[in-house]
C-alpha cells in the first residue's frame, strides 16, 4: 500500500507540475501576444493542455483510425445530435480539437487537404455557437463567457500555442515563407510579428486584396 500512495503521490506531482508548466507559458507567450483574456478563459486552456498531451484523452473512440475525425464530420454530428447536452459536448470537442492542432501542428497543416485557416474557422465557429447554447444556470453563464471569450480570441490563442510549440523565432525561408501564408490567410498577429522580426512588413492592402 505504501508503494501505491508513493506512486500516486509521483504521478500527481507530475501532473501538477505540467499544469504550472502550461500555466506559466501561456502567461509569458500572452503577453508577448499582446493577448488579454479572463482567467478563467486562461485557465480553461491550461486545462484542456495538460488533458491533451496523454493521447488517450485527445483521441475520441469515434476517431478515424489514422487519426483524428474529420472537422466537418465533427460538426455534423454535433449538429445532429439527438439531446442538447450531445451537441454541446460535440461543438466543445470540436473547438477543443481545432484550437490543439491549430495551435502545436499548424506547420504540419500545410501538407495536409485543409489548411490553418480552416481550422480557425472551425474552432471559433464551434465555441461561438456553443456559447449562445450556455446558459440558464449560473454554471452554464460562466462557461459560456469563456466559450464566447475563445470564439471571439481563437486566433490569438492559437498564436499563443505557437509560440508555446516553438520556444524561439522562425529563421529558415521556408519559415519564413510559411509565416507569410499564414499571415495571408489568417491575418494572425504573431505571424506579422515574425515577419517584421525578419525585416519583412507585411502590407494590409495586399492581404484584402487576397480576401477578395
Amino acid at each position: 500500500m505504501a508503494g501505491t500512495s508513493e506512486q500516486s503521490e509521483n504521478a500527481l506531482m507530475q501532473v501538477t507540475n505540467l499544469r504550472e508548466f502550461f500555466r506559466d507559458s501561456i502567461s509569458d507567450a500572452m503577453v508577448s501576444n499582446s493577448l488579454e483574456a479572463d482567467s478563467h478563459t486562461t485557465h480553461y486552456v491550461v486545462n484542456l493542455l495538460t488533458l491533451f498531451v496523454r493521447a488517450e484523452n485527445f483521441h475520441d473512440p469515434a476517431d478515424e483510425a489514422e487519426g483524428t475525425r474529420p472537422l466537418a464530420l465533427m460538426l455534423s454530428d454535433a449538429l445532429d445530435a439527438s439531446t442538447p447536452e450531445q451537441r454541446r459536448f460535440g461543438l466543445q470537442r470540436l473547438g477543443d480539437v481545432s484550437l490543439f492542432i491549430a495551435g502545436f501542428f499548424a506547420d504540419d497543416l500545410q501538407h495536409s487537404v485543409v489548411d490553418l485557416d480552416y481550422y480557425i474557422s472551425m474552432g471559433g465557429g464551434a465555441y461561438s455557437s456553443l456559447s449562445m447554447e450556455s446558459g440558464g444556470t449560473i454554471r452554464g453563464r460562466a462557461t459560456g463567457a469563456i466559450f464566447a471569450e475563445l470564439g471571439d480570441k481563437f486566433q490569438q490563442f492559437v498564436d499563443v500555442l505557437n509560440d508555446l510549440r516553438l520556444q524561439a523565432d522562425s529563421t529558415s525561408d521556408s519559415d519564413v515563407l510559411r509565416q507569410y501564408e499564414i499571415w495571408l490567410k489568417t491575418g494572425s498577429e504573431r505571424a506579422a510579428r515574425l515577419l517584421r522580426h525578419q525585416g519583412i512588413h507585411p502590407l494590409v492592402s495586399l492581404r484584402s486584396t487576397r480576401e477578395q
